[in-house]
């Protein structure tokens, strides 16, 4: 026998609406450059209708791709809306990624309409010859702003907007209809796309917004920092209407002194970010003596956030840090190490230490080598698996790709313990990656390309601590035939991202393999510790 209750379908449309009539004088702030913006969440769904009827006279709606090359914008987010509201599917491509990377992203979705912003023009004119598909360009920028461009076909934002209807009705879709496109960085091969459903991004931020993550009210102030190309933005774009918080759009800027402004002068109380951006802020504060006016906690990702950092927030500004963990695959956060706020400081920094706890919705196990899973006791380690509402079931177009288990779960490629009361402790990765200040680095595709060098017989690649950046790549050779450390980045320049240039070069005459001829990077990092690669394995960890 089924209940009596109403059944309608988990949209993001819906979540939007709530936001325009609940909230709907609620601000949303957007601050970038030459382009500031004051509008709130009723206006934000008539330009989002708007947009979704002009997006329908170009043939967009169910089952049709689209995607945006932009940074954090009312624009932006209004086209997440539109475009997902009548059914269509937007791929967030992310600007960070290294050329060829959002080039292959974007072929392999194969869509015809592209949106960019004023920041990624020059990026978009660049990728234009690797873009057969892409037959429209979109610039979202203010009216009458439509640069001078060698894309074809460019059409102007606000001129969609001017010829949409305000009142249109939203469409009632199945809530599994899939709505959102997030691709990995691809550092252990090509891009993989993790498909979105309504269902599963409204779970996951009803979820992840509630009162043992975010514990998000109409009385807090988000600014978002990070792009809506990483795991749809933490969620962000959904919190603000969801729950009425206001939202602060900072365009692509992350400097500390141009966040710290607008966290005072918007009353921000909570944001998300990578360790990197916070260490810089806290710098910033600690230089220039400001305050952070209301903020009261930031939400850590990427990587683990340094102790001393957030010593530091809770002792100087009374800011918690929530450290959580999560991945594409995962739409953003599966588990948050909430600390309540009576908590004496060194319980809540032990909280903060770890990766929390799974929020209602999300569930983990670890596995052994052969799959067997097992306890959660707190020091057995196993491969971190995680299954839940919002996890992928398989990967875009990519069914080769055995990343599910035989019963459902995710193999999430992290090492980690579990507590028994279910509190997730990560303790290393499968792979050897480099994570520096919350993006990957891969080690094997930095050591091919530094044995492409002819001097270079063979090269292995390690992390060693950063202040900063928290890991940073140090690149071992053994040389056949004399090149200097600068020569090998000249060489490595042309063929990694520059923030995969590593740190520092060091020479040895042989390096360590394992019984089965594999490098044997443990070794290698002990090396490192004892000082027999003449690099200080701690100097670049203590800030200047």
């Amino acid at each position: 026998m089924h209940g009596l209750n109403q059944d309608l379908p988990l949209l993001l449309s819906t979540v939007l609406e709530h936001g325009a009539t609940t909230f709907g004088a609620v601000p949303v702030i957007g601050r970038y450059d030459n382009d500031c913006i004051d509008c709130d969440y009723a206006q934000l769904a008539a330009r989002a209708r708007r947009l979704a009827t002009a997006l329908q006279r170009l043939g967009y709606g169910p089952d049709r791709f689209l995607g945006s090359l932009a940074w954090n914008t009312h624009r932006h987010l209004e086209l997440l809306y539109a475009a997902t509201g009548i059914g269509a599917v937007l791929h967030t491509a992310n600007p960070r990624l290294p050329p060829a990377q959002i080039a292959y992203t974007i072929n392999f979705t194969g869509y015809q309409t592209l949106f960019i912003d004023a920041d990624t023009l020059a990026l978009a004119e660049q990728l234009a010859p690797q873009l057969p598909n892409v037959r429209r360009y979109v610039m979202m920028a203010p009216a009458g702003a439509l640069p001078d461009s060698t894309l074809p076909a460019l059409l102007s934002h606000e001129d969609l907007l001017a010829d949409g209807d305000p009142s249109f009705s939203w469409p009632l879709l199945d809530e599994r209809t899939a709505c959102l496109l997030c691709f990995t960085s691809g550092t252990t091969g090509p891009p993989k796309g993790a498909l979105y459903t309504h269902r599963g991004t409204v779970l996951n931020a009803l979820s992840a917004g509630g009162g043992n993550a975010w514990a998000l009210s109409a009385d807090d102030a988000i600014i978002a920092i990070p792009g809506f190309f990483h795991c749809n933005g933490w969620a962000v774009p959904f919190f603000g209407p969801m729950y009425g918080a206001r939202l602060v759009l900072p365009g692509r800027r992350a400097d500390s002194a141009f966040l710290c402004r607008l966290i005072v002068d918007h009353g921000v109380t909570v944001a998300p970010g990578v360790p990197t951006i916070f260490l810089d802020l806290l710098r910033h504060c600690r230089e220039t003596k400001a305050g952070l006016g209301r903020l009261n906690r930031l939400f850590s990702g990427g990587t683990a956030p340094p102790l001393a950092m957030m010593e530091a927030y809770l002792r100087d500004h009374g800011v918690r840090t929530i450290h959580g963990w999560g991945m594409t695959e995962t739409t953003s956060a599966a588990t948050m190490s909430f600390a309540p706020r009576d908590l004496p400081p060194d319980q809540a920094l032990a909280a903060m230490r770890t990766q929390g706890k799974p929020v209602f919705g999300a569930e983990i196990r670890i596995a052994d080598d052969d799959g067997n899973v097992l306890a959660r006791d707190g020091a057995t380690p196993g491969h971190l698996q995680a299954r839940g509402h919002w996890t992928v079931a398989s990967y875009f177009h990519r069914p080769e790709i055995e990343a599910i288990t035989q019963d459902g779960w995710l193999r999430t490629g992290d090492v980690a313990k579990i507590d028994a009361d279910n509190t997730l402790h990560i303790v290393d990765r499968d792979k050897d990656l480099i994570k520096s200040g919350g993006e990957w680095i891969s080690s094997q595709a930095l050591e091919e390309a530094a044995s492409a060098h002819p001097a270079v017989r063979e090269a292995a690649v390690i992390a060693m601590p950063h202040w900063r950046w928290q890991e940073r790549p140090l690149l071992v050779v053994v040389a056949t035939a004399p090149v200097t450390e600068q020569e090998l980045r000249n060489h490595l320049a042309d063929l990694v991202p520059k923030m995969w240039l590593p740190d520092a070069v060091a020479f040895v005459d042989e390096l360590p393999h394992g019984p089965t001829g594999k490098l044997a990077k443990q070794e290698l990092r002990q090396w490192l510790t004892d000082g027999r690669l003449g690099v200080a394995a701690t100097a670049s960890a203590i800030a200047p």
